[in-house]
């Protein structure tokens, strides 16, 4: 069972479905000591490869040996602009594939419904493209190009709505479902008239291992047409983390951040917008953050000539600053937002209108005035009166269906996880939680925040599962 229908759910759910990749004969990798290696073992697939040894020595923009295996082999010279071909070739075999369900709340595609549909990606489009079927091929289809080599947020999540549907793997894929609680449990106690369901479908996803003691137990409901809800528990073997982090907003935790003009969603700008509530002669809007969904935020109330009060806690010119790590060309309107950063800060009037940056300053508390006080790094207060406040400082998983909000999970077992700060511990070759065994984690989960790369943990994932399902050749 896997929890989550984003990109690590359908691409796993791709690969445990007999697809499988084998290294293309006469195809040539850049990277010479890789391409020897794929060579000496061309006709084993590379699920059945020892993914260690194959990625051993890869250098690129992620952490996860893995996934920078599985990326360089679909994309072998993208970092350096180029376009070479996947050297991987697709078979279908259907006996190698494992039953699965894939369970998530939208459409496959997962968080990218939610997202504004005409927010243009940050990552290049082709960087989006699930195996074997490329986005730029796809949306050739559509008769469109990618602008600046960038994609919106509505083309993907059709894509991979459509890569289900092209791939057909819809049967694996139950959709409106929200899940309530995953637990382990002895196989003994699961009620008799299971065990008999068990082995009546002896071909199912319930057809246990006869060594299992313990099995998972996936209990939730699934909303109906007419919004009903209806319970249902699944016993498995294995469960896969695939949940991303789209959840819940981070709060800032300070005094008035309940109150009614202050959000936590860049959508409240939008609606607000729309609904005529604020517009160029109201009182500034305040955004809270320094990532790109606060620079999104920047662009829009920009674009509807909004003030706006910017205020963040880094320097302008810190280096873990997301714009200090864009290129320039590709990013331009990232980039504008960095300079306006820089440039029109409280005390020195810039060149951009409606707009005031306010760099190592954080929000001390809201009124119910809608007068919002700030203090800067020298203990120096400030009061704004605003017309609404957005707080878009990142978001936290959900998962209070685990134990203990999955904690004991994490690096650090003291702490919440957190994709950046601190993920689900894993092993780095199967991507199986190291606290406990049959519980995978993919994904912002498992510390892989790009869709090029949360791949490689879904190969990694359907390598472990298919080995202990003993459906590897010999």
């Amino acid at each position: 069972v896997f929890l989550g229908n984003g990109p690590s759910g359908i691409c796993l759910s791709y690969l445990l479905s007999g697809y499988v990749p084998y290294f293309k004969r006469d195809s040539l990798h850049p990277h010479p000591i890789l391409q020897r290696k794929l060579e000496e073992a061309s006709d084993v697939s590379i699920l059945d490869q020892d993914l260690e040894y194959l990625s051993e020595g890869l250098e690129g923009r992620s952490h996860s040996p893995v996934a920078l295996l599985f990326d360089t082999l679909q994309r072998p010279d993208t970092d350096f602009g180029g376009t070479a071909e996947s050297v991987l070739t697709w078979w279908h075999e259907t006996d190698r594939a494992i039953p699965h369900l894939v369970l998530g709340k939208n459409a496959p595609g997962g968080a990218w419904h939610s997202i504004e549909g005409s927010m243009v990606t940050l990552s290049r489009g082709e960087w989006m493209g699930l195996p074997d079927l490329p986005f730029k091929d796809w949306l050739k289809q559509k008769r469109r190009g990618l602008r600046n080599n960038r994609a919106t947020a509505e083309d993907i999540a059709q894509y991979y709505q459509q890569y289900v549907v092209k791939k057909g793997l819809q049967k694996n894929f139950r959709c409106g479902t929200v899940v309530t609680s995953v637990r382990k449990v002895s196989a003994e106690n699961i009620s008799n008239h299971a065990q008999e369901d068990l082995r009546e479908n002896s071909d199912s996803l319930w057809n246990f291992n006869e060594k299992s003691t313990e099995v998972f137990q996936v209990d939730g409901f699934f909303k109906t047409m007419k919004g009903d809800k209806e319970p249902f528990s699944i016993y498995a073997e294995n469960v896969v983390l695939a949940t991303g982090t789209y959840d819940s907003p981070t709060w800032l935790g300070v005094k008035g951040e309940n109150l009614s003009y202050v959000h936590h969603q860049l959508s409240a700008l939008e609606e607000a917008v729309r609904n005529n509530s604020i517009g160029i002669m109201s009182d500034p809007v305040l955004i809270v953050g320094a990532g790109l969904t606060a620079a999104d935020a920047i662009l829009f109330a920009h674009h509807c000539n909004i003030p706006v009060i910017h205020v963040f806690r880094r320097r302008v010119s810190d280096p873990g600053l997301i714009f200090n790590q864009l290129p320039k060309m590709m990013y331009a309107e990232y980039h504008k937002v960095h300079q306006m950063m820089k440039e029109q800060s409280a005390d020195c009037a810039g060149p951009y209108e409606c707009y005031v940056s306010l760099p190592e300053h954080h929000v001390l508390s809201f009124g119910k005035d809608r007068k919002c006080i700030f203090q800067d790094k020298n203990g120096y207060q400030k009061v704004y009166k605003i017309s609404m406040a957005l707080v878009l400082t990142g978001s936290n998983p959900n998962l209070s269906f685990l134990p203990n909000n999955g904690i004991d999970l994490a690096m650090d077992s003291d702490q919440p996880v957190n994709p950046k700060r601190n993920p689900i511990d894993v092993d780095p070759f199967t991507y199986e939680c190291t606290q406990e065994k049959g519980l995978y984690a993919l994904g912002p989960l498992a510390g892989d925040n790009f869709v090029r790369f949360v791949q490689g943990g879904a190969l990694a994932v359907a390598s472990s599962l298919l080995k202990k399902a003993n459906k590897n050749p010999p």
